[in-house]
Order: C-alpha cells, then structure tokens, then sequence
C-alpha cells in the first residue's frame, strides 16, 4: 500500500507549523508524499512551507473557495493507493500509524474510510489509553482521517458551492449507496486543538451557523426520501426559533433567515444532484451507531 498525507489550510501558519513539526517527526518523508493545499491565507502560510519545508508539495488558492473544492483538488493531486488527511489545527498523538491502517483496511476489505480518535481541547489529554473497538458508523469526523482512493473515485466530487460544512455526510452518504463502510478507528488517537466553547464568541459565529444550517438542509434534499425532508426540516428550523430567535440572539436570527434564503434559492440545483435514499437503506442507515465526534478519557 502506498500513502499520502493530504491538510487543507487557512490563515493559521503557527498552527500548522506545529502539525508539520509532529508529521515530520513520525513519517518518513522519504517514502510518503504530502500535500497541503491553501485556501487564500494572508498570513505567512507560504513562507513557513517554502523556507522550512521543501519536500511538502504546496498549493494555494489565491482566493478561498471553501473546504469542498480544497478536498476535491486535493484528491485529485494524490496517486497513492490511500490518504490520510488531518486538519492544521490537530496531530497525532499515536507513532506507529501506516501499519495500524494497512493491518485495518487488508482485513476489513469493506471499509473505504477510517475515522479516528479525536480529542478535542487546547490542551492535550492526561491519559491516552482507551477500551474501545473499532466499528461501523453512520459518518466520520474530518478532523482526521484515511481514505481508500479506488474508493473515493467511485463517488461524486464534493459540491463545491456548498463551500463549508457538510463534506462528511456528503462522502458518507454517497459511500452507503455503494455500499462501501466507514468506520470508526480509536487505536490511532488525534489531538484536535480548539476550543470549542470559544467558537461562539468568534466573529465569525453568524456565518458559522448560517452555514451549519443550510448544509444540513442542503443534505435532506440530496438524499434523503421526500416524505422526510418536510418533518425534519420544519423541526430543525423550530428548534433554531426556540433556542435562539426567542431568546434574543440576533445574529443567530439573521444565520437563520439566510440559511433559509440560501435553501430554497439552492433547491432546483439541490434536486438535480440529488442521489436520494431509498426508504429501506434510509432505515437501514438510521439503525447505524452514531458518528463519534469526541473522544473523553474515562476517569481513574
């Protein structure tokens, strides 16, 4: 098997200095390739690749256009047999990765993705060890994970004007109707540092949440069967009036209305790239275990 390791980035140079710094320290650059692909950063993103690490093969986007069409160009600059994407702000925090996933994927001929442990916070966790297994899940999470190439090729691009958000159930979605499996895979644990309680405070908040909702909306009108857009759409969007409109947040009011906006003007095109499950793989899907997010160290 042969690997590449693939990051997408914006305007965090320090951030992912110290991913590099970690990747550099585990991998034999030698005989893996990596690709980081910059998404219009004004920072010194370039300058920390070109003058610090010239086997990394650089790309960047002089204006940003989101982390579908930094995934799709990214896939399509690799020909190793898998990737292994991580985001600028994580690293590994496990040593002995190509053998862990190699040992995964020949034995679990079924899988096309693996998705891994991820521990979310500033600060790295006390304890590492765990007593979970590996299994099947509904999605992943995209802070980190590997990537079968034979199999992505057998799906759809990313929807590139979706620009943020939504590119995991998109990939999951489309891999279920080829009956390809994602799994989870906690052997190899990740630190992802963020904080997340933070994220609400950040300027970028209203856009966050306008694009958190529209993509979950944009979702049900891809795949799901009709007789379940309405119900779930209608809920989700009550919920968002309870939780937020009622309570007096503004810039969640105006996410909300311009989520809405941005569904129902991108619907015709929704529908036509639409590749909807049948009720029986919908009831089949929901029945799977849910995609884990975070990982917690259990308590001594």
């Amino acid at each position: 098997m042969s690997f590449s390791i693939v990051i997408p980035t914006k305007n965090r140079d320090s951030k992912l200095e110290k991913t590099l710094s970690v990747l550099f320290n585990i991998f034999d650059f030698k005989l893996i390739k990596i690709f980081v692909l910059d998404d219009g950063s004004s920072d010194n993103t370039k300058q920390l690749i070109t003058q610090n690490y010239p086997d990394i093969t650089y790309i960047r986007n002089r204006k940003s256009k989101g982390i579908h069409a930094v995934r799709n160009k990214l896939f399509s600059l690799v020909t190793s047999d898998y990737i292994i994407s991580i985001d600028d702000d994580a690293h590994f925090l496990t040593k002995e990765i190509i053998p862990l996933i190699e040992r995964y994927f020949k034995s679990n001929t079924e899988v096309g993705l693996l998705y891994f442990r991820s521990f979310w916070s500033i600060y790295p966790p006390i304890q590492t060890s765990h007593n979970e297994v590996a299994h099947r899940t509904k999605s992943f999470g995209a802070v980190s994970f590997a990537l079968k190439m034979s199999d992505w090729k057998k799906i759809p691009n990313l929807l590139e004007w979706f620009l943020f958000y939504g590119e995991e159930d998109f990939i999951a979605y489309q891999l279920y109707k080829k009956n390809i499996e994602i799994h989870y895979f906690p052997d190899i644990l990740v630190h992802h540092r963020v904080d997340i309680k933070s994220r609400k405070k950040n300027k970028d908040y209203r856009l966050r949440l306008r694009r958190s909702l529209r993509s979950g909306w944009y979702l049900y009108l891809l795949f799901y069967p009709i007789n379940q857009i309405p119900r779930r759409f209608f809920y989700t969007l009550w919920v968002q009036i309870k939780m937020k409109v009622f309570k007096g947040d503004l810039k969640a009011t105006l996410a909300i209305l311009q989520a809405l906006l941005d569904f129902f003007v991108n619907s015709p095109r929704l529908i036509k790239n639409s590749n909807r499950l049948t009720e029986k793989e919908f009831n089949t899907f929901q029945k799977l275990p849910d995609t884990k997010l975070y990982w917690v160290p259990e308590e001594d």
